[in-house]
Order: C-alpha cells, then structure tokens, then sequence
C-alpha cells in the first residue's frame, strides 16, 4: 500500500467532513461569498505556517504560474461552480455528479500524461465509481424531506455547475502535477493555490458582480463554521490530495479522493439520526471491494 494512496483517501475524508459543514453557511452566505470568506481564512492558515517553517524560500518562481493556474481553474472555478451545484441540488445529487472529476482526470492523465494503469486497478477504479454514484443515487430515503435534500433553484443549471466543477478539478490537479512531482512543498503550493484563487474573487466584488456580494450578512457563528470548513477541506483535504500528487498518478489520486460521498453517508447518519438506504449499502460495499483493489494493485 503506498503512502500516496492513503493521502488520498484521507484528502476524500476531509472533503466528506466538509461537504456536510458547508451547506449552511453556504446557503446562508451564497456560493460566492462563501467561497470567498472561506479561502480568506484558509490563506491567512496557510501562509502563517509558511512563514514560521520558511519554506517559501526554496519555491522557485516558475512554479508560481503553474500554481496560479491551477487555483484559479480548480479552485476559483471549480469551487465556486460546487457550491453553487450544491445550493441548487443538495450535497447527495451534487457529489454523484462531481465524482466523474474521478473520470475526468483518469481520462485527461491517459490522454496528456500517457499515465497508465493495470487490469487490475482498472477493474477497481470501475467499481469504485459506480459504489459512489450507486450509494449517492440509492442513498435516499423515498420520504426523506431534510432541508440539505431539497432542491432550491433550476436543476439544470446545478447539473451543468456540478460537471464544470468535476471539469476544474481535474484540470487543476493535471496542471498541478508536474510541479508536484518535483516534491515542492505542499503547504507552500497551496498557500498559492488559494491566495491566487482569493485575489480573483476579491476582483469580482470589486467589479461589482452582484452575486458575489453576500446573500445575508455574516454571523459570527457562521464565519467559525467557515474557517473550521475551511482548515478541514481546504487547508488539510488540498495539502493531502498535493501531496499524493508527488509521486502518484493524477487519475489514479481523483478515484481513490472521490470516495468522499461514501464517507459522507455515515455522517448524514448521525445527522439525521438514520441509517442510509439500502442502496447506499450495496454502493458502498462495491466501493469498498474497488478502493481495496486499487490499494493493493
């Protein structure tokens, strides 16, 4: 089992804890705003622990280009574009349509990075696809009414947003990945990732673009939602998936991260104080079978 992997499995447990702990303040604040505030305080995280470790000093200049294209398409992009699907879907039909970032980065990796993988991690990545939609799809109870379940806007603009969103993220990984292959600093990569992605967003209220403005104004109890959402999924979940980067393969690191919406089951469990549908069982055991044998391919 490579460390790699298990970097990526945990990147797919911080992003579980924070696609639960974004949906209020997200809808509370609206996709945009929320983004913003979250990748502010992510930033302000990342460059303090930069700063006492000095590891900006060996990050040569012409990784930060590479680094600023990447948070601008994974995560200005991608990031906005996902919380928006999930304003308009819910995080369930939002997560099955962002998993194919899995497919979307295994298909680009083979095309650009001529990254290849053998029968059998193929047969896993297939499995572990079809468990995570499987257990999204499936995963609902017909009666079930909870307010993260409920549609809240045209689902056809959520679908096209969750789809740009997989898009960007799997462009933001392919683009990141041979600076990363060099063993840079992670924390130091990410620091730029956000920072760039942040200034973008800041330009955009500054324009005047009215949905970046803030739908309500921010609470106190709201902003702490979105600095702990944000160190867990940005600040933990980002540095990880980097880090797997480093040595693993692009397609290989988005299936292994994409089984964030299984682990999401257990947490809307304890949420909603029920046990998931018994399609989200089969999902997940199909996923689990799959993630084993791309583990130990």
């Amino acid at each position: 089992m490579a460390p790699y992997d298990l970097f990526a499995l945990g990147a797919a447990a911080c992003w579980a804890v924070g696609s639960v702990t974004a949906v209020m303040p997200s809808r509370h604040l609206g996709a945009f705003a929320f983004t913003r505030w979250r990748m502010v305080m992510v930033a302000v995280m990342l460059w303090s622990v930069v700063a006492v470790s000095g590891t900006w000093r060996g990050f040569e200049l012409s990784y930060w280009g590479v680094m600023a294209a990447s948070g601008l398409i994974g995560i200005f992009i991608g990031d906005t574009a996902l919380f928006a699907a999930m304003n308009r879907l819910g995080p369930r039909r939002a997560g099955v349509l962002f998993a194919t970032h899995a497919a979307f980065s295994a298909a680009l990796g083979f095309i650009l990075l001529s990254e290849r993988m053998s029968l059998q991690a193929f047969a896993g990545a297939v499995l572990t696809l079809a468990g995570v939609m499987m257990a999204i799809m499936l995963g609902r109870h017909k009666n079930e009414t909870h307010a993260w379940e409920l549609d809240q806007g045209h689902v056809g603009a959520g679908v096209a947003l969750a789809l740009l969103a997989a898009l960007c993220q799997a462009l933001g990984s392919l683009i990141a990945k041979p600076v990363m292959a060099l063993q840079v600093d992670p924390v130091m990569a990410s620091a730029v990732r956000v920072t760039v992605a942040t200034v973008a967003h800041g330009a955009l209220l500054l324009m005047g673009f009215q949905r970046a403005r803030s739908q309500n104004a921010p609470t106190l109890r709201v902003l702490v939602q979105t600095a702990l959402n944000g160190f867990v999924a940005m600040g933990l979940g980002m540095t990880l998936v980097l880090l797997a980067l480093e040595k693993g393969d692009v397609g290989m690191v988005a299936i292994l991260s994409s089984v964030s919406p299984i682990l999401v089951l257990p947490l809307l469990w304890f949420q909603l104080k029920r046990a998931p549908a018994p399609g989200a069982w089969v999902g997940a055991m199909l996923t689990v079978v799959g993630t084993g044998l791309i583990l130990w391919r």
